[in-house]
């Protein structure tokens, strides 16, 4: 998929959903207000913009805040020691935001998603960070159109993408984390009613495996059950997508099965 145009949709959807709610709590960001939002999305573009343009391939210590490119007087920007900044967005703060999302989409555009530079993952790519960074985009994106009171769905190849990347990659990285408890076995299936999404993920001690059935699941006569599951959870891919992000709640969902293994769920993969 083009993930270089899904990033740059989601970029000025963003910055519109911020404009236009301006000021207040977010509820799917505990502890956030608006200019929060967009202080730790800008903050997250602009070290990016470091790691890739410099080629690190290690972690760099954010230690001095020049990365940022912060005003020489920053007065009423949101401080993470103070959060939540639930005033008005300060002067100037969404023009940095838009700034430094256009310096990491350059980013991309102009490296081979094959380059090697350092990532909290296994996959050491700028490939990692376009396809981390238009899901991160997409799900602030509807955190902020909640404020605003116009939370749409997700693009459903997107969201369909966002699925498999959020079981194969963020739920072992979760896990890691946060020190989650070990898994029993507890098994999940996870089906896309939009699409031919279908995906299974089992929790074994500190293993998480995922068996990714989306280009079988289509096929005639294919069994539409998730065999051997302990529950299965059944929506679009953008429900689906949410509900991973810890954004929507199961009933939005179709679920089958164990109910008490789904409520397991986040305490085997903690939200962060």
């Amino acid at each position: 998929m083009d993930h270089l145009s899904h990033f740059g949709q989601e970029i000025r959807a963003f910055e519109a959903a911020c404009r236009a709610a301006d000021s207040g709590l977010v509820p799917s960001c505990p502890g956030w207000g608006v200019p929060d939002l967009v202080m730790h999305l800008g903050g997250v573009h602009r070290y990016l913009v470091w790691v890739i343009g410099d080629r690190l391939t290690e972690q760099p210590d954010p230690a001095d805040l020049s990365f940022l490119g912060l005003p020489a007087d920053p007065v009423g920007w949101p401080d993470p020691a103070g959060a939540p900044a639930t005033g008005p967005l300060p002067a100037g703060l969404l023009d940095w935001f838009a700034e430094g999302a256009a310096k990491l989409g350059a980013a991309f555009a102009t490296t081979d998603p094959g380059v090697p530079v350092w990532t909290w993952s296994g996959e050491q790519s700028v490939g990692f960070w376009l396809r981390m960074q238009t899901i991160e985009a997409a799900i602030h994106r509807w955190d902020a159109e909640m404020v605003a009171g116009t939370a749409g769905p997700m693009d459903a190849e997107l969201a369909a993408d966002a699925v498999g990347q959020t079981l194969e990659v963020m739920a072992p990285a979760r896990r890691a984390w946060t020190a989650a408890p070990p898994g029993a076995g507890e098994t999940y299936g996870f089906r896309q009613s939009d699409g031919p999404g279908r995906w299974t993920v089992r929790f074994d001690g500190d293993d998480v495996s995922l068996v990714d059935e989306t280009d079988v699941s289509h096929v005639e006569g294919a069994d539409v059950e998730s065999d051997g599951c302990d529950v299965e959870v059944v929506g679009t891919a953008s429900d689906l997508m949410l509900f991973l992000w810890h954004r929507i709640p199961y009933e939005r969902l179709d679920v089958h099965g164990d109910r008490a293994v789904l409520d397991r769920y986040f305490t085997l993969v903690p939200p962060v």
